[in-house]
């Protein structure tokens, strides 16, 4: 696809004036476990596996991405229930990422340092789903699915991240109900989650499948793993399968209150350097852009951006740029990493289409930057509010304009005034003024 080149858009435009910006460090007060290894292991003792027999095959669900030290807590994990003389195996726990291929979500796991090699058990990444059961929600029959690794094991647990879903709000949102029945139903348990839950609900299409999942497995439980506003482990807690349903919307409250976000309620512009699959199921954290646009699902009241401008895809991603559709205008750079098979396979088995919509792309920073003031009115400079941030996921420190300095909290320090200039139509922050 050709996309109009810079000398096509200039006239179009004025070069508005740009406003100075500073950058800022943002540190929050939070919690972080001191040894999150050492309380892996007592945690893991709260499971039930008594009752398996020695030997027993347990199945591991995992792969979530971006959770930190991911592979040093599987690789925990394997090593206990190895030592209790058990037999596990890891079974890819993520729906259709990858693009719903055995060679995508291998490669998946690799890139979060979790191989066989690495882990010292075999990965069973097929994604042959079967139906186990059929579930009323409200007006629908759903199938349920579950993997056929999992459904051939003697027990079945997860491990995984405890947070705010991209899509929606309720008491149970991301964390180890969510990826014993979407991410284990593989592909097609992952479409059939979706497109019930669109229609009737997230939270009530959980809680019927993973009723369902309950009774075809011996569902051990899982590890949930909460984190804070730094992306550090600050909690991990083994849930036995019994109580996943009432244990987790507990999780859910900490790591609401934990979780990274900006300290902003309104913005006119947000500039996003990089989205991607390890930073959010979106691409970008809709709880910190407060965009769901999903069927159903009212976006949050807040934060309210107006525009969001995103600059490129992070290496992690390979390719996937679902989310890219909640952006308003993307760099052609962007467009250019885009993988639009696996965004696709994301996309359309979520059913929430709007995020892989392509925004006008812009070929270079300073024309986005033009677009997206003059779509505001052409902003004064001294009064748009503009922030500027790496990713969702790292917002420890970021700029603004300064029409937002004034809006900043006691834990947030001003380390530099800034002025925008452009290279070859990319952004560069040129210093102006330096803080001790």
């Amino acid at each position: 696809m050709e996309f109009p080149a810079a000398d096509d858009l200039e006239a179009l435009i004025d070069r508005p004036t740009y406003p100075s910006v500073a950058s800022v460090r943002y540190e929050p007060e939070t919690e972080t476990l001191e040894d999150p290894l050492a309380t892996t292991r007592t945690e893991l003792e709260q499971l039930p596996l008594s009752g398996l027999d020695a030997g027993a095959t347990i199945a591991v669900g995992v792969g979530s991405r971006g959770i930190h030290d991911i592979d040093e807590i599987v690789a925990e994990t394997v090593a206990f229930l190895d030592g209790r003389g058990f037999d596990p195996v890891l079974v890819p726990a993520m729906g259709s990422h990858g693009g719903a291929t055995p060679a995508g979500q291998l490669e998946i796991l690799e890139t979060l340092g979790i191989t066989e090699e690495r882990i010292g058990v075999p990965i069973d990444a097929r994604m042959e789903a079967d139906p186990v059961s059929e579930v009323e929600v409200g007006g629908t029959t759903a199938s349920v699915y579950v993997a056929r690794a999992a459904l051939e094991a003697d027990a079945v647990m997860a491990i995984n991240r405890v947070k705010p879903h991209t899509n929606f709000t309720g008491r149970l949102e991301s964390g180890l109900c969510k990826m014993l029945t979407v991410g284990l139903g593989k592909q097609r348990g992952a479409q059939a989650f979706h497109s019930t839950a669109l229609a009737e609900g997230y939270v009530p299409t959980l809680e019927a499948m993973i009723e369902a999942v309950r009774e075809s497995v011996s569902l051990l439980g899982g590890l949930a793993l909460v984190e804070n506003f730094y992306e550090e482990t600050g909690v991990v807690e083994a849930v036995p399968g019994e109580s996943l349903e009432e244990r987790e919307p507990a999780l859910l409250e900490v790591a609401r209150e934990e979780m990274a976000t900006l300290p902003f309620e309104d913005l006119d512009l947000l500039v996003v350097d990089e989205l991607g699959k390890e930073i959010s199921g979106a691409g970008m954290d809709t709880n910190v852009i407060g965009r769901y646009r999903v069927l159903n699902a009212p976006d949050p009241e807040t934060p309210a951006i107006d525009l969001i401008y995103a600059r490129g895809l992070t290496e992690g991603t390979k390719g996937n740029g679902n989310g890219i559709g909640l952006a308003d205008i993307a760099r052609r750079a962007a467009i250019e990493q885009l993988d639009l098979q696996k965004t696709y396979a994301n996309a359309l088995t979520s059913g929430s289409l709007a995020k892989a919509k392509l925004p006008p792309v812009a070929p270079t920073d300073e024309l986005a930057l033009r677009v997206a003031l003059n779509a505001l009115g052409g902003d004064d400079p001294e009064t748009v509010r503009l922030a500027w941030i790496e990713n969702t996921t790292d917002l420890a420190e970021f700029r603004v304009s300064e029409a937002l300095l004034e809006s900043l909290p006691d834990e947030a320090t001003v380390l530099e005034r800034e002025r925008l200039a452009f290279d070859e139509g990319t952004a560069t922050f040129e210093p102006l003024e330096r803080f001790p």
